[in-house]
């Protein structure tokens, strides 16, 4: 999981298996509260599930930062490569 695509893959495959979400409706530009539907608990859901998958912790704060899926594959491609951010 180390390109922003891999990611994306990942996180689209995570949000079909947590919350039985339709894949053709995730994609970069897709809101998560309005579009997705993802309250507070399924996000700290999915933030368990990237921890489980990279072996880091995005933090809280930063997650309320991220709006749409882009904004999630980005907060994991900065966690998982430092160097970026």
């Amino acid at each position: 999981m180390n390109s922003r695509d891999d990611i994306f893959q990942t996180l689209r495959d995570a949000l079909v298996e947590l919350f039985e979400l339709d894949p053709a409706s995730i994609s970069l530009e897709a809101n998560l509260y309005q579009d997705l539907e993802i309250d507070s608990i399924d996000a700290v859901d999915l933030i368990d599930h990237i921890k489980r998958q990279t072996g880091k912790k995005l933090a809280a704060e930063e997650f309320k930062a991220v709006r749409t899926v882009g904004d999630v594959v980005e907060a994991v491609y900065r966690l998982i490569h430092p160097e970026v951010a």
